[in-house]
């Protein structure tokens, strides 16, 4: 197994009023810093997958509001994640990070057969941006406990819906500690 980690959306725009730590959103934040941080240790592959659109974007003709545009602060990710020189930062357009970006080829270039997907929002780009990883033939894990959306009853209902998929096991559902002991299970075989 060589598993990526992309990180969905989790940019300065999508978290810039005061954190309160009460949002089902800001709640992943220091976990997903520290398994970021133990994905390091591993050797495994940190990827930001960043909105990043343009000031008139088609995206921003229904309900959702103008946020993260290219080049600005907003559109980079959370500095409490600790991104650093060794992570790649994807810009993307739409809600999936495979959707007329180079993830693929990227992936492919350095031998992944695995993603991870993690960040927000499960019910838009978490869940498109690993659907999209399946479409594009990878072994593809959704880290529950580092994925949120504004309400933890949505969250939940798309992962009851996805855990027992009838793709399993090439789709799956499950939590960052189960991953990490699947990973070290799959290094002994």
């Amino acid at each position: 197994m060589k598993p990526a980690l992309i990180i969905v959306d989790m940019l300065r725009d999508n978290f810039s009023e005061k954190t309160t730590g009460e949002r089902e959103e800001e709640k992943i934040i220091h976990p997903l810093r520290d398994f970021i941080k133990q994905c390091r240790t591993k050797g495994i592959t940190i990827i930001f997958a960043c909105d990043s659109f343009l000031k008139e974007d088609f995206i921003f003709k229904g309900r959702m509001k103008p946020h993260a545009i290219r080049g600005t602060e907003g559109a980079l990710p959370l500095k409490e994640l600790e991104p650093d020189e060794r992570d790649i930062i994807l810009e993307k357009r739409r809600f999936s990070a495979f959707f007329k970006t180079d993830l693929d080829q990227t992936l492919r270039t350095i031998g992944v057969d695995t993603v991870l997907v993690t960040g927000v929002n499960t019910h838009f780009c978490v869940i498109a941006t690993a659907f999209d990883a399946v479409c594009h033939d990878f072994y593809t894990i959704i880290l529950e406990d580092l994925s949120a959306c504004y309400k933890k009853s949505i969250h939940e209902a798309f992962m009851d819906a996805y855990r027992k998929s009838a793709i399993y096991p090439i789709f799956r559902v499950m939590t960052s500690s189960e991953f990490l002991k699947l990973y070290e299970e799959a290094k002994t075989t």
